[in-house]
């Protein structure tokens, strides 16, 4: 249909350049900035290596991204990053893309930022916050009547999609502030096979 047809346009444009080999599918911006922040601190170069992140505007697009971009399509090497409630959409996108063998997508509990904030622990994220300049909303956003009922963890994860285009830029000053080990587990292990 239409849709997919937008999307074939989208995936093959942005794929097209020389080299590309291989492509991480995630849901949006703010997995690609984190994607990207994790690779720049291992030294890595993802475009020099041939390997292009895709933000594919949610993850219900994932059958058709992977089948254009996939085995039965431009014949890439597909990975991915999804967020739990997404795990059967990835597993049906791959099915559907003629993936066969290693399914190299991995999963996060909530979301990536979930996975940051526990990584990093609650007290480091508030002193991230504080560094971005960005306390004074966070305190008058944690006052509000609907924040009381959730934990610090689920505040912070809310908080981050509040502001239009703040958990994007969050993507990626969280991974920056990650130390030694403390990598949350999907995004280390997508790294193991890039």
């Amino acid at each position: 249909g239409r849709g997919d047809e937008g999307a074939r346009e989208r995936a093959v444009g942005l794929v097209g350049e020389v080299g590309v080999r291989g492509v991480v599918l995630v849901e949006g911006p703010s997995d690609v900035g984190a994607v990207e922040a994790f690779a720049g601190r291992l030294g890595r170069d993802l475009v020099g290596e041939g390997i292009c992140v895709l933000a594919m505007g949610g993850a219900m697009g994932v059958g058709r991204f992977a089948g254009f971009l996939g085995p039965d399509g431009l014949g890439l090497r597909l990975t991915g990053l999804c967020d739990e409630r997404e795990r059967d959409y990835f597993e049906r996108g791959w099915t559907r893309a003629g993936v066969v063998g290693s399914r190299d997508y991995f999963v996060c509990a909530a979301d990536l930022e979930d996975e940051l904030i526990r990584a990093l622990g609650v007290e480091r994220v508030i002193e991230i916050v504080r560094e971005e300049g960005d306390l004074r909303p966070l305190e008058t956003f944690l006052r509000q009547p609907a924040q009381r009922e959730r934990t610090p963890q689920q505040q912070l994860r809310r908080f981050f999609g509040t502001t239009k285009g703040r958990k994007i830029h969050y993507g990626g000053v969280l991974v920056r502030g990650l130390e030694g080990e403390r990598v949350p587990g999907p995004l280390a292990r997508l790294f193991e096979v890039l």
